[in-house]
């Protein structure tokens, strides 16, 4: 527990200096590049503060300068600070319209360009996904977590079909990506942190216009984002991390 709270500190110092940073830098910073560099560096640190190493793969399967939509599972917070680091490119979240509304931290995810997602409202989730494709066709990179929340079972569970649609408008390729481990170091809800390695494969880009119906596309992230995903890693399934 105490290093879960020794955590949770410096989560909230790290936080609140990225936050007002980013807030202020963005007046100055026309194409991003700060602002971008502030958010990258928010995750690393907080990712060196609590030891947790990342082995990355199929970055090659990636284009420089090429946008993509990253489509990952989602079983921590850890996720995001993982997808920060090694993600390349301008990176930008849909995200659950709460997080919009908490004061400096939501200010700062607008400043990086990320969206707010109201799934009560479905004119305005409608409007917010055509606001994701139009940035994303305007060269941003837009992470979205197609299980719709950190999820606290270890089995990926069905996507969410809105952010398909999003992500065909945009008419750009979506990359899945598997990120295993995070869900042991720390779980939805849970305060205590338990370092440990993390594990994240890149696979191909799927294009969107291979596939007529949603469906389809759906079913091909999914699979490849299950391929790759353990449950169980680092542990294995017979191994109580505790």
């Amino acid at each position: 527990m105490a290093w879960g709270l020794w955590f949770q500190f410096w989560l909230g110092v790290i936080t609140l200096v990225t936050c007002l940073t980013v807030i202020v830098v963005a007046l100055i910073d026309r194409d991003g590049k700060l602002v971008q560099l502030t958010a990258r560096w928010w995750a690393r640190t907080l990712l060196r503060l609590t030891r947790i190493p990342v082995e990355v793969q199929g970055l090659e399967h990636l284009t420089p300068g090429q946008p993509y939509v990253f489509a990952a599972n989602h079983r921590s917070n850890f996720d995001i600070f993982t997808l920060l680091t090694i993600l390349p490119g301008r990176l930008m979240f849909v995200a659950k319209k709460s997080l919009f509304q908490i004061p400096l931290f939501g200010q700062a995810l607008s400043r990086m360009g990320s969206v707010p997602l109201d799934r009560d409202n479905l004119k305005q989730a409608i409007k917010t996904l055509d606001q994701a494709a139009a940035r994303v066709k305007a060269g941003a990179s837009m992470i979205i977590f197609p299980e719709g929340t950190r999820v606290p079972t270890p089995e990926l569970i069905p996507f969410k079909k809105g952010v398909f649609i999003m992500a065909s408008k945009a008419g750009q390729p979506i990359v899945p990506v598997s990120i295993s481990g995070t869900r042991f170091i720390q779980p939805r809800g849970a305060l205590q942190v338990r370092p440990g390695p993390v594990r994240v494969v890149i696979s191909a880009p799927i294009h969107p216009r291979d596939y007529k119906r949603k469906e389809d596309l759906m079913a091909a992230v999914y699979q490849a984002i299950a391929a790759h995903y353990d449950p169980d890693y680092p542990y294995g399934p017979d191994r109580d991390p505790a």
